[in-house]
Formats: structure tokens, sequence, C-alpha cells
């Protein structure tokens, strides 16, 4: 191609040349544009420097996803990952991702835990942790994390001893407060507690009933067979007496016995 790239500026004028031999249709959304403002490089895109994507084995071919952009891997991610795992339930605090002026990660220092203006969270420890990595040499991973969790672990006890004598010296000037979360939550669990117990007795009645009925109903079905077997004998026994003549009847009497 030469120290000059001209292809870019045939691109409308290729287009316009198909257009006035109507090979095309109409004008593509872009024609106009680039009319106007006439690109100053390539459009098309060209592979990348062996440096931007991660190592792998050199291809003949072109990837299918040569042009697709890379995933992007945090060093915070592992550690988010780490910690919510080991704590589930700090998800479900409410947090504020809301930034007033963009600039929160300028106004915090993580060589300490607890930051006056940022509340105390999991991603508290995350950030912790990571600074421990980076300026303390020869803390190990492992070490850095469970200082981190150490440190957090009291700042959540300094939160609860302050919460609770907070609500102590409220309700000594007068106020009052509801049921707390655990007491609502032994509530549910004893009401679910006597539901599972009455329809657990409702299911013992139950199995208790079919397994007298099925005894009783194969006695019971048993006698109906014999009781149905007797009756049909005593009719076939009526119906050949009426056929034999009365002498004959009287002679054969003492043959036809009941088994």
């Amino acid at each position: 191609m030469g120290r000059y790239d001209f292809r870019p500026l045939r691109v409308h004028q290729t287009a316009t040349q198909l257009l006035n031999t109507e090979r095309i249709s109409r004008a593509p959304p872009w024609y106009n544009v680039v009319g106007s403002i006439t690109p100053a490089q390539t459009l098309v895109r060209t592979q990348p420097l062996p440096h931007q994507h991660r190592k792998g084995r050199s291809r003949t071919k072109k990837a299918s996803k040569l042009f697709q952009p890379q995933t992007i891997h945090y060093e915070e991610d592992a550690l988010r990952k780490e910690f919510f795992k080991d704590h589930p339930w700090e998800l479900a605090r409410p947090r504020l991702v809301i930034e007033d002026d963009g600039k929160d990660s300028q106004k915090t220092d993580w060589s300490r835990m607890e930051q006056p203006e940022k509340a105390l969270s999991g991603e508290s420890v995350v950030q912790r942790e990571l600074w421990l990595r980076q300026n303390v040499p020869g803390l190990k991973a492992a070490q850095a994390y469970d200082q981190a969790r150490k440190e957090f672990y009291d700042l959540r006890l300094q939160e609860d001893v302050e919460r609770r004598v907070a609500k102590e010296e409220a309700m000594s000037t007068g106020a009052y407060f509801g049921k707390s979360v655990l007491d609502i939550g032994m509530e549910l669990e004893d009401q679910e507690y006597e539901r599972w117990k009455e329809w657990a007795t409702k299911e013992v009645a139950l199995a208790e009933q079919r397994q007298a009925a099925m005894y009783t109903g194969s006695v019971e079905n048993g006698e109906m067979a014999l009781d149905s077997d007797a009756a049909e004998y005593e009719a076939a026994v009526e119906e050949v007496s009426d056929q034999i003549p009365a002498q004959g009847q009287s002679a054969l009497g003492g043959a036809m016995v009941r088994p």
C-alpha cells in the first residue's frame, strides 16, 4: 500500500458509482455523512497488535472472535468473590452506590479500615485487603484477608454496641420500639411449625386409616365372595330340582347334599 492509504477517500466515490449504475437501489445510511466528513483512516478494522490480546497459540487462520473485546479482569473481583462466599448475608445489607462528585476514591485512605465518609460494607474489606497486599511487603494473601476480616468484625461489633446503647438510652427517655427482626423471625418460625404439626397429625391419621382399611377390606371381600358362591349354589340346586320329577327328587334327595 505504500506510505499513504487512500482507500477511505474512495468509499464515497465507490458508493456513488454503484448508485449511478443502479447496482444498489438506495444510498446507505452513512452515505451523506461520509460525503460531508471524509474519514481520515480506513473503516475496516485491522488485526490488533499481539500485545493487545492475551497470550496464546499462534494461528495461521483468523479467529472468529478476533474483533470481540477481551474480558476485563480486576484484582478486586477475586477478593469480592472470596469475601461474599464466606459472608453471603452481607449482600442483604442495603448499600448506597451513588457518588456525589465521582471522587469518592480520592477521599478514602485504605491504610485503615474505618472511613469517615463511607459506610462499612464488604467493599471495605476488599479495598483494605488490596491495600495490604500492595503496600505491606512480605504479607501473604491469606494473612491480608485475615487481617482485613478481623478489622471488619471489630468495627461491626462496635456498631452493634453503639446501636444497642442508643436504643437503651432512647427507651429510658420514654421511646417505644416495636418487635425486633429476631422476634418477628421467631414468630414466623413458630407459626410455620404449628402449621406443619397440624399437617403431620392429619397425615399420620390418614396413614393409620389406610392401614386399618387394607386388612378389613380383604376380609370383607373374602366373606362377600363366599356368600356369592353359596347363593349361586342354592340357585343351581333349585333349578335342577324343578327339572327332576317328584319321585326322582325323593330318590336323589340323599345324594344332593351340600358339600
